[in-house]
Formats: C-alpha cells, structure tokens, sequence
C-alpha cells in the first residue's frame, strides 16, 4: 500500500522554510541536533551511539513517516507524520483506515524562539487537513516537556487529557502525560 505522504507533491514550501521527505542523506545533520541534551532529553528513542542511530534513522518505517525542516538549504529540524486508523465498530472499520495521524517535532534548539517549529507544524496541520483529508491530528509529550505542549497549543490543537505519572522517563521516572488533539473542522488555515 503506497504512503499517503508518498500522494503528495514535494517539497512544500512556507514563507521562510522548506519542508520535504526525509532522504538517507538526512542521517548526520539530523544526528547532529538530536544528540544535543536539550533535545535528547525528551525524544522518544534516544539512541545513544551513531550505528543505532544510523540503523533507526534508515529504517524504511521510519523514513516513511519523516519529513525534514530546511531554513535556507540548512537542515534546522524534523516532523512526523505517522497516519493511522481511528477506532471502530467491526460494521464501520473500513470508514476508518487512514483517516488521523498522529504528529511529532524535533527541533534544532540553535534556531528556537523564532517561531520555525510553530510555522512547520502549521504547515503539515494544513497540508494533513487539506491535500491529506484527514480528519483528526493528534499529539502527546510529557507534561515537563512545556516548549512542546505549548507549540501544541500555539497551533490551536485542544488539551484533551492530563494523565498523572502514567509516562515513563529514561532518567526522570514517571512523569505526567499530555494529550492534544485537532479535528479538521476545527482547523483555520493560516492566511
């Protein structure tokens, strides 16, 4: 079955950046950003040596889902987009297949606070709600990671839920978990 990202036209760009499908090329400069304390801290799988880097990163699974953030042909960050079935009745499932996605970001730390995460992610909400034509977007962090619930909120996705120490840490333990959610219909794209 062929990915939805692979139905697209790429890249795509935004007023100051250029988002495209992640390329084994990727590997190094996307290493160079995740293995930075600030950020290694709260990705989901923190290789610790380049080979398992390297072996992760080049998984086709992985590099399904992966697109690249370019800020003047620098590579300044990655998104996710991993497009999912929703939950059904057995009668209904089919109406379900590839119908939401969730969403991730990692972001090079050196170019934060400038509101480039905030323009990516806009970017794959509208491209998710409008060439995609999914119907709901979801995303989770740890309740400590704040410069990531609050993009989600930045972007106008809804807390939905606060789970309390259900998330463990690799060095922090249990911590709480936040999730956010959009549904298309709730979806302004940026003029």
């Amino acid at each position: 079955m062929r990915h939805p990202l692979d139905t697209l036209d790429w890249p795509i760009s935004t007023d100051r950046l250029l988002l495209r499908r992640a390329a084994p090329d990727d590997l190094d400069s996307t290493w160079v950003f995740r293995q930075l304390p600030e950020t290694h801290e709260w990705v989901g799988a923190a290789t610790v040596t380049y080979d398992d880097y390297r072996e992760r990163f080049l998984s086709k699974e992985r590099l399904a889902d992966l697109l690249i953030i370019e800020l003047d042909g620098r590579v300044i960050g990655d998104l996710m987009l991993q497009v999912q079935d929703a939950w059904a009745q057995e009668e209904v499932a089919d109406q379900a297949k590839s119908v939401q996605a969730e969403l991730g970001w990692t972001l090079d730390p050196s170019y934060g606070g400038k509101g480039y995460a905030t323009e990516a992610v806009r970017a794959l909400i509208d491209v998710s709600f409008g060439r995609l034509g999914l119907r709901r977007l979801h995303a989770e962090c740890f309740y400590d990671n704040e410069p990531s619930w609050r993009l989600m909120e930045r972007v106008g996705m809804r807390r939905e839920q606060h789970t309390v120490r259900d998330s463990l840490h690799r060095t922090k333990g249990w911590l709480d978990g936040l999730s956010y959610a959009l549904l298309a219909e709730e979806w302004s794209a940026p003029k």
